[in-house]
């Protein structure tokens, strides 16, 4: 897989050949991405919603009003789920919805969604994230050179103190390093740019995780 590599300061470009990069074949994948994806997005949902049944609410069991005689339809209680302040029928309950997911998937989650960003051209090489100051205004400079719109997301091993002290404050930046990375952080943002020592790294956890 070839990549653009930007210097330090993304004043220039050259072409880079990233031959371990993964590479699938056909739809080999796409399956656990998906799974992958909706299992992290259940596990943030709480499972917190309630109702209360017919049976759960506040009221009297007494009957309203005769069962003849008033024009109206009968009725048997004020907690039915037809009267205001009444019962929810199917309504939900707390619940669990948190998924497991093996590692094994997981690293072909990862694997498919790099190979996918990559192949639509949203990832881009630089030699190494630096900053001789805490300036945001530098640090976006750079940014901007190479993804002027859209939301960026820098992989390094180790940011620098200056570089996390400046990126922070760029509302559509995001960091993160090869060890965490996972396949929806990928899919999460417009534009990946990864140093060349975060690729080592990364292709080696992913190639760490193929058996």
């Amino acid at each position: 897989m070839k990549f653009k590599l930007y210097t330090p300061d993304a004043s220039a470009s050259s072409d880079k050949e990233v031959s371990e990069w993964p590479e699938l074949e056909g739809d080999k994948g796409i399956q656990a991405l998906r799974q992958y994806v909706l299992a992290v997005r259940n596990n943030k949902r709480q499972g917190t919603a309630s109702t209360k049944t017919k049976a759960e609410v506040s009221g009297t069991g007494k009957k309203p009003f005769r069962q003849k005689g008033t024009g109206g339809a009968r009725q048997g209680s004020r907690r039915t789920v037809i009267w205001r302040t009444g019962g929810v029928v199917f309504g939900p309950k707390p619940r669990d919805y948190s998924e497991k997911v093996n590692k094994k998937m997981k690293n072909l989650a990862l694997r498919r969604a790099l190979f996918e960003r990559a192949n639509d051209g949203k990832v881009d090489l630089i030699e190494k994230f630096e900053a001789a100051e805490a300036k945001t205004k530098a640090v976006n400079e750079i940014i901007n050179k190479i993804a002027p719109e859209g939301k960026v997301l820098l992989v390094d091993d180790n940011f620098e103190q200056n570089m996390v002290l400046s990126a922070r404050n760029i509302e559509r930046v995001g960091m993160v390093d090869p060890a965490t990375i996972n396949a929806l952080d990928l899919l999460s943002y417009q534009r990946i740019i990864i140093t060349e020592k975060g690729t080592d790294s990364l292709i080696a956890r992913v190639k760490g995780g193929e058996s």
